[in-house]
């Protein structure tokens, strides 16, 4: 740390990943720093908190921060707070990647476009390039995006593939302030463990309930205890209804054992030690419509 400090050429600073839902911007996140922090899902509202991921290498510190998808259909207090995430975020930062998906320019991503600070370096990303059968019409695209705001940089990618990820990260240090490193050599994010774990068993709720329930559900840590390598976690999954529950906890209850074996062995992979992983399900009308709840279960 001390030897990065003191070079004068080394560049740190935060950027912000916006855009609609499902456009990919936790995977692009994950693959940039190299290992998996925020979560992914094929659905919509899969990220809610704002995640740091920290990325060293090349004179180089990148503090991305991965924010929700700005959320248009529901008014509710839970995505009036995801909005609030996003909208703060992009006030204090050093640069914005913005998302699209190729091919894909609708009304959701005009107004996250809308969004966009002027006074930030703006670097457009389209991502899952390598989806577009006819990659002739990739330039036009690119165009008709870039048209709408004045992007520093233009950079098609593909956050699965890997594809061009090197060419963006060299884009993005050319726009960070030369900075003293914010963050240790090998630290990947600035979340707890304990949110982390959180994070991972909202994961497989909505990867293996996510067509049938809700979105009115969250994931609350009760208890986390270190001996040793060895964690101890007790989670308590919130929902709205009774049904909810019945479907998370599934026949016999062999639907939430597969979630409960998929979080644990998850949390192993990215703790590198063993873990004692007791889930339970818990009914709770109204969460996500209640602002002094939601602070509570840690929504800023």
């Amino acid at each position: 740390m001390q030897e990065m400090t003191e070079n004068p050429g080394f560049r740190c600073g935060y950027i912000a990943i916006v855009g609609r839902p499902n456009v990919g911007k936790s995977t692009l996140m994950n693959q940039l720093i190299g290992a998996k922090v925020s979560i992914t899902s094929r659905k919509a509202q899969t990220t809610r908190h704002r995640i740091t991921g920290v990325q060293t290498k090349d004179q180089s510190q990148f503090v991305y921060i991965d924010t929700p998808g700005f959320q248009t259909r529901h008014s509710n207090a839970l995505n009036r707070t995801l909005n609030r995430t996003v909208t703060t975020t992009l006030t204090a930062v050093d640069v914005v990647l913005y998302i699209v998906e190729a091919g894909t320019f609708g009304e959701a991503d005009r107004q996250v476009l809308e969004l966009l600070p002027k006074n930030v370096p703006c670097i457009l990303v389209i991502n899952k390039a390598d989806r577009m059968k006819d990659k002739a019409l990739l330039m036009p695209f690119a165009r008709q995006v870039a048209d709408a705001f004045e992007f520093k940089a233009v950079v098609p990618v593909s956050a699965k593939q890997r594809f061009q990820l090197v060419r963006l990260e060299s884009v993005v240090r050319d726009f960070l302030p030369e900075n003293p490193p914010m963050f240790g050599e090998d630290d990947i994010t600035d979340r707890s463990e304990k949110f982390l774990a959180a994070e991972i068993v909202r994961e497989k709720v909505f990867r293996f309930v996510g067509d049938e329930l809700p979105y009115t559900s969250t994931v609350i840590i009760e208890k986390f205890e270190q001996e040793g390598d060895l964690r101890r976690v007790f989670v308590a999954i919130l929902v709205d209804r009774d049904s909810h529950k019945a479907m998370l906890i599934g026949h016999k209850g062999a639907r939430l054992k597969e979630i409960s074996t998929q979080s644990r062995m998850d949390m192993e992979k990215l703790f590198g030690g063993k873990v004692y992983l007791e889930v339970w399900v818990k009914v709770k009308s109204g969460w996500a419509d209640n602002e002094a709840g939601l602070r509570a279960y840690g929504y800023e």
